[in-house]
């Protein structure tokens, strides 16, 4: 089975501040997350509109990630991906930084 590589590398992009395991899947998995689902979030939902969008939420209201040292709950996720919203806004624009 071969893995589609998406065309962005919101992955290898520079951390803010000290990153870990949690933060780099979190980034991999917004890297493979369609376009066009991407343009529909809304920064104004609810944690539990954004949750019930994602689709990938647990009953217990983090983000079901593999191999991550801690949980991501809604603001660390909508945090996460609206940073790489920007970043897609960013390539799309033909700008690297």
């Amino acid at each position: 089975m071969t893995v589609d590589q998406p065309v962005w590398n919101f992955e290898q992009e520079p951390y803010p501040d000290r990153s870990d395991e949690t933060d780099i899947n979190l980034r991999a998995y917004l890297d493979r997350m369609d376009d066009r689902k991407m343009q529909e979030y809304r920064p104004q939902w609810t944690a539990e509109q954004l949750m019930e969008w994602d689709g990938n939420f647990k009953n217990d209201g983090s983000l079901m990630l593999i191999c991550s040292e801690r949980e991501v709950k809604a603001g660390d996720y909508s945090e996460a991906l609206e940073d790489c919203i920007r970043y897609r806004q960013r390539i799309r624009d033909g700008r690297l930084k």
